[in-house]
């Protein structure tokens, strides 16, 4: 039996994403590669509106070193994505956050992803400790 799909009520944040007429595929609905382009605006925009990154001034960032993603229902142009956010485990240098994109105001997801950053130094692209401020930010969007 399939996994069930995600509910809103289980993300503590959501962003509002239009699509475009562009991501719609040759077969009609949005083409599989623009939801990991959706998942990456959603978590960067949440990280600058959180005051976490600063793209071209942050001293540290997260670089990421894993993705996938699960379809459940199709969307396409002129759908209004809502991207859920959650994180679901914060280790010393990395983070893995979870994503349900919600098409319009349908509660169940119609794709899930995730993406694990590991931080690193802008200088040496090096992992460092996810502490102070971020860790508790981040504590924010766990369940």
């Amino acid at each position: 039996m399939p996994a069930p799909r995600p509910k809103r009520a289980e993300f503590p944040a959501f962003r509002q994403l239009p699509t475009r007429w562009m991501d719609n595929d040759v077969y009609g609905h949005m083409n599989n590669v623009v939801h990991y382009s959706l998942f990456d605006t959603a978590v960067n925009g949440w990280l600058i509106e959180q005051g976490l990154l600063e793209p071209r001034k942050s001293e540290t960032f997260g670089l990421v070193v894993e993705t996938g993603c699960k379809y459940y229902a199709e969307m396409q142009f002129p759908d209004i994505v809502h991207a859920g956010l959650r994180i679901s485990r914060i280790g010393t240098s990395s983070v893995r956050f979870e994503i349900g994109l919600f098409r319009n105001d349908e509660e169940e997801a119609a794709a899930e992803g995730f993406f694990v950053h590991v931080y690193v130094g802008r200088e040496t692209h090096r992992p460092i400790a996810i502490e102070g401020h971020r860790r508790t930010v981040f504590e924010t969007l766990t369940l």
